[in-house]
């Protein structure tokens, strides 16, 4: 409620310095004005109320965690000769 009072007090303070600012040059019979301070004050009430409003969505619970096992068997490189050079392979191993 102290937001909605608040944000009506700031756009009543700024409509209120804008009307005794502007001059009074070719206004038109005050339509242009009528429709930039109707404009600004619909503008503060929009976005007020967009301001307090509630997100439309929730947070959902983290996930639970998960252990996971460790393998039995795993990867190891391997030294061969193959006849012509000494090269690398990998192997599984398994305990």
């Amino acid at each position: 409620m102290r937001k909605v009072i608040s944000s009506l007090l700031v756009a009543a303070t700024v409509t209120g310095s804008l009307i005794t600012a502007m001059p009074a040059a070719h206004a038109d019979g005050g339509r242009i004005t009528a429709g930039v301070v109707g404009g600004l004050i619909g503008g503060a009430l929009i976005g007020g109320a967009i301001a307090n409003s509630r997100p439309a969505y929730g947070y959902a619970p983290p996930p639970a965690p998960v252990y996971v096992e460790e393998p039995e068997c795993r990867l190891v490189r391997e030294r061969f000769w193959d006849g012509y050079a000494w090269r690398m392979r990998r192997v599984q191993v398994c305990d």
